[in-house]
This record gives C-alpha cells, sequence and structure tokens, in this order.
C-alpha cells in the first residue's frame, strides 16, 4: 500500500507485463506468486520491482499473505520455504 503520493516515479513494474502502477496515496496493489491451476507453481507474470522516485520520497507498506506454515519449516532450515524469492 502506498502511503504518500510521489511527486515523480516510483512506481512498481512488473517486468514479464510492462507495466508499471504508480503510487497513489492510500491505494493497494495485490497479485497471486502462484497459478490457479497449481499452487505451487510459480506465476512468472508477477516478477516485479519497486522502481525509485524521480522527484519526492515515497513511502510504502508491504504484506505477504501465506497459504501454508512457512515458519516451522524455515526454522528447520527447510530450502523449499524460499521457493518463491529471487
Amino acid at each position: 500500500m502506498y502511503i504518500n503520493d510521489v511527486d515523480e516515479g516510483g512506481g512498481t513494474r512488473f517486468t514479464d507485463l510492462d507495466r508499471v502502477v504508480q503510487p497513489r496515496k492510500g491505494s493497494a496493489i495485490l497479485w497471486p506468486s502462484v497459478t490457479d491451476g497449481n499452487l505451487t507453481r510459480d506465476e512468472p507474470n508477477t516478477h516485479h520491482e519497486a522502481l525509485p522516485p524521480v522527484s519526492g520520497i515515497k513511502y510504502a507498506v508491504n504484506l505477504w499473505l501465506h497459504m501454508y506454515d512457512f515458519k516451522t519449516p524455515s526454522r528447520r532450515g527447510c530450502k523449499w520455504t524460499t521457493r518463491n524469492t529471487r
């Protein structure tokens, strides 16, 4: 969620879709990281990056929703708990 308006730049760019969502105070974007048909398969169209502001400051909040208990396996050193990270 974007906490403030940004003078210029600072969007979220979806690299595979060639789309940039510009920050607007109070707005949020939500996307799945997995496909509908197979919840263990990464959704390739959601690769994204935060672009820096050209002018001004950007404040944002990130929230991740997990469909499974990732904390317990992660504490035990399971390598699969980071499968959706790059």
